[in-house]
């Protein structure tokens, strides 16, 4: 019976949760169950400090390191210098399958303040598996400095030094396997081929960037989001030496800070932006001339994270300061549904159901008692057709 419970079919969706709840961290994986609209915490981890950012990788490390085929694992970046992969697939560990960083804790504090090459100094602020050349993981730090980690050999290969400030965000290209965007601080962007990190290409944002994002749709574009509520697309065919290169639109999507963005996956010019002041907006950028679709308060407090499904497009995650999730259907709006209707397809009708949420203990208990209280009445068979949801009607009703 356990094992039934335990097991995930390929129906469902998972979604990975950081959160800290009273000085305590951990790594939630929610299932999200296809046929019956539930999520639910299927299990999780204990972090050692307050998580960052999370990236999936399925290259093996650990003790399944070297062992044929794809895996399911997530990288993890905390305020502390060093980064904790996780195996997805072994419930209740106790630790981490690998860890990159020093080793040595005296060595690790002696660098505290200073930059290393082999190792972060400060919180690990960003992270971007390269999907092209599975063993490489890259992290952006608050010691100014970008690390490229190899996975197999669980070490550091280079160190790049170019920002001024904290680096706030890394990505690598989606089809060149080479070159990254990096963005932080120091209000600047930079693209490098990570082969020859002598060469780079700048430019300037308006304040901190808070993420970044190559577009999918179109690879020699990529977008900047700022501290200051805008959003910037660039192209990076314009780059100059003075980094001064206008970009091709510039949207002032919030009031607060941009702290999220993602993109259709196979929508071009659908965006979606999240902020501190607790909205998530749709957007058509189509020909580069932005304009807001929809905007709602999702009731995740301040937005932190708003991803969308891979394999079910219209669905997006969405986390926040509340550290409760929500699964918002987008094409359960009416708007959504009328300026990207012809690119919908089957997602151009309503869905059964526009937002879900994690189900808590409360949820649950309620669920037994009232299944209980039906078998007590009506024996092992249940309540007969139709009366159950009468009863549980009026019941609410009052």
């Amino acid at each position: 019976e356990d094992e039934e419970e335990a097991r995930i079919l390929g129906s469902d969706n998972l979604l990975l949760v950081a959160k800290t709840e009273d000085d305590v961290s951990n790594l939630e994986v929610c299932v999200l169950e296809g046929d019956q609209d539930n999520m639910f915490v299927h299990h999780d981890f204990m972090l050692s400090s307050f998580p960052l950012a999370v990236e999936w990788l399925d290259y093996r490390v650990g003790r399944k390191a070297g062992e044929e085929g794809g895996g399911n694992y997530v990288a993890v970046a905390t305020f502390e210098p060093h980064i904790e992969i996780w195996d997805l697939d072994t419930m209740e560990s106790m630790y981490p399958d690998l860890v990159l960083g020093a080793a040595d804790k005296k060595a690790q504090r002696k660098a505290r303040g200073k930059t290393h090459n082999d190792f972060h100094t400060d919180a690990v602020m960003g992270l971007s598996w390269n999907k092209n050349v599975r063993n490489l993981l890259a992290s952006s730090s608050a010691d100014t400095t970008v690390k490229l980690w190899d996975l197999g050999a669980a070490k550091c290969v280079q160190s790049y030094s170019h920002h001024k400030d904290k680096v706030q965000a890394v990505k690598w290209h989606p089809s060149e396997a080479s070159v990254m965007l990096t963005g932080g601080y120091d209000k600047r962007v930079g693209a490098l081929d990570s082969r020859a990190p002598a060469a780079i290409s700048w430019w300037g944002v308006d304040d901190d960037v808070e993420s970044i994002m190559w577009d999918a749709h179109s690879p020699s574009h990529f977008y900047v989001a700022t501290e200051a509520g805008t959003v910037r697309y660039f192209d990076i065919r314009t780059a100059n030496a003075k980094g001064n290169a206008a970009p091709v639109y510039t949207l002032v999507a919030h009031d607060e800070a941009v702290s999220a963005m993602d993109q259709h996956p196979t929508i071009p010019g659908l965006l979606v932006t999240g902020s501190a002041d607790e909205t998530v907006k749709v957007w058509d950028v189509r020909d580069n001339k932005p304009s807001m679709v929809v905007s709602r308060n999702l009731d995740v407090g301040n937005v932190f994270a708003a991803v969308f499904c891979p394999d079910e497009p219209m669905l997006m995650a969405v986390g926040g300061s509340n550290g409760e999730p929500r699964i918002w259907d987008i094409s359960s709006s009416a708007d959504v549904r009328q300026v990207f209707g012809d690119a919908m397809g089957a997602h151009a009708t309503a869905p059964k159901r526009a937002l879900i949420g994690l189900q808590n203990d409360d949820e649950q208990d309620a669920d037994e008692s009232r299944d209980a209280v039906i078998s007590e009445m009506y024996g092992a068979g249940g309540a007969p057709a139709g009366e159950d949801d009468a009863s549980m009607a009026s019941d609410s009703d009052s």
